[in-house]
């Protein structure tokens, strides 16, 4: 968080308290989503289906991926993270190829290279567009439509942007691909 000076009409200076941290942005006016996100359910890369209300009462790392990416290294970090916060976090990756079509694999391909290259053992949604368009992850969706989840219109600007629910399902922070889940932003959101 930082503070921003601001002149009133009258000449007075008034601090505004920003969530925008360069890469990041976090969610503080209290608004709760109006479309519960433990209503929806992620279809996993080997097809079975998991409800999200099973992790009531955990925080959830939902985040785009891609397996051709500068950002892929990023796997090893995110699999620290998930090992680290087991009891109370749940990281879910969803491969996509919308930028720079750095996904072309199948399912199966995915699953093997997260496995075999970084250890992945947080689960893998089915490959699937996460940008706005009539195709797009109900997840996606519902993470960047602020009519769904509360605040946040932003959708992932590039592979590996993550998103962070907190225990109760409200979506409390976007964090932009730059931003290394082992990140000093990262850890703060998390206690």
């Amino acid at each position: 968080m930082i503070f921003k000076l601001r002149n009133n009409r009258n000449g007075a200076i008034t601090y505004i308290l920003s969530c925008t941290l360069f890469v990041s942005d976090c969610h503080e006016n209290n608004a709760q989503p109006t479309q519960p996100l433990y209503d929806l359910k992620v279809t996993l890369n080997n097809g079975d289906s998991l409800s999200l209300s099973s992790f009531k009462g955990k925080k959830i790392m939902l985040v785009n991926t891609a397996s051709d990416c500068g950002f892929t290294p990023q796997y090893n970090d995110l699999e620290a993270l998930y090992k680290k916060y087991k009891e109370k976090l749940v990281v879910i990756g969803f491969p996509a190829n919308d930028f720079g079509e750095q996904e072309k694999g199948t399912d199966e391909k995915i699953a093997e290279f997260c496995k075999v290259n970084f250890g992945v053992t947080f689960p893998l949604a089915k490959k699937s567009t996460v940008i706005k368009s009539a195709n797009q992850n109900i997840i996606f969706k519902w993470l960047s439509d602020k009519t769904m989840n509360g605040w946040n219109n932003q959708q992932p600007k590039w592979n590996f942007s993550k998103y962070l629910i907190n225990e109760q399902g409200v979506l409390t922070n976007y964090f932009d691909s730059s931003v290394s889940p082992d990140s000093e932003e990262i850890e703060k959101a998390l206690q």
